[in-house]
């Protein structure tokens, strides 16, 4: 018996790896995340299977239902939405099982942050603009941030935000941010990407308030930075002619010569 974590993508039923479509058509039982994933995906279910909306239920009742899983000797897909990395709550089911000699794997998924680049059309890491991404959030009611891990400090940087559930403050990112990044820097707010209804809102900082127009959607994202519109940038030297690289040897002499690994 083994539950298998498994990251449900952003929204959209066929955004899931093959990985984790074959899991959930492999496991006669599915605990998912009801607020978050499409009911689409329970579709992969085989015939016969307990499905459970864990919405409503505490980490104790989550826990009771992969014990009786367990105890019947049968496999759980666990779903949850976008990446089990970040902001999942499953390093706290972990722990459980891992007290309890539970066996477990995890399968990763798309990220919400990739759903709403690809959405916007936009690479987040530019040459000369941006060569980092900083996956963030606000302090909320289900977690506060740790001290150091400031808005502040991470647009001192210059990187492009990925600014996870915080729309609702989304007044108060503006005016933190502006000082750093200037009133005229681009940012996108994105709900529900890849969803049937998901919306996007262009705009700088100094606008993007009045763009919104009080759009405060509890899934929403909120992407900032230069390399969000950025169109004078220095091409990638990766695809340049005279590039020497493992697999296009340049020159008489280079660095790695034709047929090495």
């Amino acid at each position: 018996m083994t539950v298998h974590f498994i990251g449900a993508g952003p929204g959209a039923a066929d955004l899931i790896t093959l990985r984790g479509r074959d899991l959930i058509a492999a496991c006669p039982v599915c605990l998912y995340a009801g607020s978050l994933v499409p009911k689409e995906l329970l579709g992969h279910c085989p015939e016969g299977a307990r499905i459970v909306n864990t919405a409503p239920l505490s980490l104790d009742d989550i826990v009771d239902e992969i014990r009786f899983a367990h105890a019947a000797g049968c496999d759980v897909a666990r779903l949850h939405s976008g990446d089990l990395s970040v902001w999942s709550a499953m390093g706290e089911q972990l722990r459980r099982l891992r007290a309890e000699g539970i066996p477990y794997d995890v399968t990763p998924g798309v990220p919400a942050f990739a759903a709403a680049a690809a959405l916007i059309e936009a690479e987040l890491t530019l040459p000369g603009v941006a060569q980092s991404v900083v996956l963030t959030r606000t302090s909320g009611r289900a977690s506060t941030m740790p001290t150091g891990e400031t808005l502040e400090a991470f647009a001192a940087t210059g990187a492009t935000l990925a600014i996870h559930l915080s729309v609702a403050a989304l007044d108060d990112v503006a005016a933190r941010l502006t000082p750093y990044y200037g009133p005229d820097c681009p940012i996108a707010v994105v709900w529900r990407a890849s969803w049937p209804n998901q919306r996007v809102v262009r705009a700088t900082l100094a606008t993007i308030i009045a763009a919104t127009d009080g759009m405060r959607g509890r899934t929403a994202l909120i992407l900032v930075g230069p390399a969000l519109t950025a169109e004078r940038f220095a091409e990638s030297r990766l695809y340049a002619v005279d590039y020497d690289r493992r697999f296009r040897p340049m020159g008489d002499a280079p660095r790695f010569p034709a047929g090495t690994e």
